[in-house]
């Protein structure tokens, strides 16, 4: 089980740190990622972390202010967002699959999901 938490209504330029809390499996055996889904529009990728956190995979959009970690020992995983953009709102999911070593950029790649955290950015 996945719980996506720390959403919310920033100011653009503003931050936000999301974290993914997991439960019931044995954490550091799964990759995690994120995804996020403006409205009307499908889920996309956003970065992830193979099972370590030596490597990371970010969205060409997003990888200069946006920063994927975990904590395995605390079964979590994070993503700090900096410089936010109004483009930036969206739901944001936290995902988590077996395969591969930082997983695939597309949803369906991905077997468990969390149940999503709200991003707002203000201009």
């Amino acid at each position: 089980q996945l719980q996506a938490s720390g959403g919310g209504l920033v100011q653009a330029g503003g931050s936000l740190r999301l974290s993914c809390a997991a439960s019931g499996r044995t954490f550091k055996n799964y990759i995690m990622g994120w995804f996020r889904q403006a409205p009307g529009k499908e889920r996309v990728f956003v970065a992830s972390i193979s099972r370590e956190g030596r490597n990371t995979n970010y969205a060409d959009s997003m990888k200069d202010r946006f920063t994927v970690s975990r904590d395995n020992a605390k079964n979590a995983a994070y993503l700090q967002m900096d410089s936010l953009k109004p483009e930036d709102t969206a739901v944001y999911y936290c995902a988590a699959d077996t395969r591969g070593s930082v997983g695939s950029k597309l949803p369906n790649g991905w077997n468990y999901w969390g149940q999503g955290t709200q991003v707002t950015v203000s201009s």
